[in-house]
């Protein structure tokens, strides 16, 4: 199949889906759930830092380079991942990536020193660099036209995996040890047999509409518009994913350190957080569907100001409560800021989705390196009232623009409009 066919079928699907109006829901549910056990698995990284720091003796910078190490290494190959895809679609990745993930767990369950656990990690993020944009992809040429409740179906099965590793981790590896890691391999054998299925679903649609095709397929919106736009977008995913790292990186620390829970106690209530940002995920992709994206984004990430400056002062009961209402509110504003932005570049939706998800986890990793640094100065309360302010730069939704989803048969006109159409 030439490049170009593939690349014009591949830019041209959320169109043609908006005509059929019938979401493939068993392709999002599969992808959705795949999305579950990656996360998962990557989860137990975090969830097993108390006993990897007794183990190799770890400060806090170390253990945020841990973090900084995985989310760095699916950060920058994500967006390349995505641009290459865009290019030509390269549909039986998905279970090579998960491959990586595999290898990378058995690595981790058995490293001897702290730089081979580096190697085992980057591994993990190399599998996720590859299986996020590609999967985002599919969600959304699955969707028929229901783009947020797509991505929210697809983001929300990832949000329960990193609900359920750490509760996992918890009563598998901190309870018979770290060699009890390999044993999650199972779940990445299960991820690539149903990626395989995917994969073949992939491909046959992309052949499908290489024959059907016609090109009509371009930038919506001038570039001015959309380097404005994305830019915004960016700085509230900063916002967003560096206050998230001071919880899901060091919230089992927080909670030992200033109300004296066990580390197990600690890992489930890191769980019950988790969950709350999965069900927040869950409502903000067909919320935004709805009542369109901005005022979801907007809400979202400014919303919770008040109950993050209170967080730091309050006691254990008040601090489960207010990390639930964060992370159900917080949460709502990724799938909304997905679909915006694939909305701007729908002849980019791979480059985008690895932007952006790759933005996200280099945001968490560089956030917990930062964070640890600071712990270790300063200490773990410290970080929670500094983090406080954070959501404060949810003001600049203010200069999003609103944005419609692409509606098909009407491309050459979106593209020769000044600025964005309003919702």
């Amino acid at each position: 199949m030439p490049d170009v066919d593939a690349t014009v079928a591949a830019e041209s699907d959320s169109a043609t889906l908006q005509q059929d109006g019938r979401p493939h829901y068993g392709v999002i549910g599969a992808v959705s759930f795949v999305h579950l056990l990656n996360d998962m698995m990557q989860s137990v990284i975090v969830a097993i830092y108390p006993l990897l720091q007794g183990e190799f003796h770890l400060g806090f910078a170390q253990i945020g380079l841990i973090t900084l190490t995985f989310q760095l290494t699916a950060s920058l190959l994500q967006p390349v991942v995505g641009m290459v895809t865009d290019k030509r679609p390269l549909p039986y990745s998905l279970p090579v990536g998960m491959f990586f993930t595999l290898s990378g767990l058995l690595l981790l369950s058995s490293a001897p020193t702290y730089a081979i656990l580096l190697v085992a990690v980057a591994l993990i993020g190399c599998g996720s660099s590859v299986f996020h944009p590609e999967s985002s992809r599919v969600a959304r040429m699955a969707s028929g036209g229901r783009f947020g409740l797509a991505q929210s179906l697809f983001q929300i099965g990832g949000n329960l995996g990193q609900a359920l590793g750490p509760a996992l981790a918890a009563t598998v590896v901190l309870t018979y040890g770290r060699n009890h890691v390999g044993w999650f391999g199972l779940a990445a054998l299960l991820a690539i047999v149903i990626l395989l299925q995917v994969s073949s679903w992939y491909h046959a649609h992309i052949n499908q509409r290489v024959r059907k095709h016609t090109p009509e397929d371009g930038p919506r919106f001038p570039a001015p518009v959309v380097r404005h736009t994305i830019g915004v977008l960016l700085v509230l995913m900063f916002s967003k994913f560096f206050y998230l790292a001071s919880i899901s990186s060091y919230y089992t620390f927080y909670l030992i350190h200033r109300f004296g829970t066990s580390a197990k106690t600690a890992d489930h209530l890191l769980s019950v957080f988790l969950l709350a940002v999965a069900i927040g995920t869950l409502i903000g992709g067909p919320l935004g569907d709805r009542i369109g994206r901005k005022p979801v984004i907007w809400f979202s990430i400014l919303g919770i100001a008040p109950f993050t400056l209170l967080l730091p002062y309050v006691d254990l009961a008040w601090t489960v409560g207010l990390s639930v209402v964060i992370g159900l509110v917080l949460a709502s504003a990724f799938p909304a800021i997905i679909v915006y932005a694939q909305d701007m570049l729908t002849n980019r939706i791979g480059m985008v989705s690895g932007l952006f998800y790759g933005f996200s986890f280099g945001l968490g990793g560089v956030g917990a390196a930062v964070l640890g640094v600071v712990a270790d100065h300063y200490g773990i309360v410290f970080v929670y009232q500094v983090c406080a302010f954070l959501p404060l730069l949810g003001l600049l939704a203010a200069f999003l623009p609103d944005v419609r989803p692409p509606i098909p048969g009407i491309a050459a006109t979106s593209r020769s409009v000044a600025s964005p159409v309003t919702e």
